[in-house]
């Protein structure tokens, strides 16, 4: 089964940036679809940016501009570079991969 494994997140400032990764393992057959979902306490999950292995990419309106999602097929790794880091980023952030999930990672602003 494919596992996703996230790292780069933590407490930053109002203003500040952070860089995301979501490194796929147990990859049999290419993944087309990649993204990023998040969670705030009290809120449901929303879809924040996506990719496709050609590297089309898709945002939400409320990152749109500060966020960039990228990837490397050969790495098969996912990255989401966010800047001008606002409190309401603040949430649980997961990596999708096809129809995996990793365990999410906290990012938190501070105002």
């Amino acid at each position: 089964q494919v596992q996703l494994v996230e790292s780069g997140g933590g407490l930053v400032q109002a203003g500040g940036s952070l860089r995301l990764s979501c490194a796929a393992s147990r990859i049999i057959f290419p993944i087309n679809a990649m993204g990023w979902y998040r969670q705030a306490p009290g809120k449901q999950r929303e879809l924040v940016a996506a990719i496709t292995r050609d590297g089309s990419t898709s945002y939400a309106d409320s990152v749109k501009g500060r966020f960039t999602i990228s990837r490397d097929n050969a790495k098969n790794t996912a990255y989401l570079e966010m800047n001008s880091l606002k409190p309401e980023d603040t949430a649980v952030y997961y990596c999708v991969a096809g129809t995996f999930w990793g365990q999410g990672t906290q990012v938190t602003v501070s105002a």
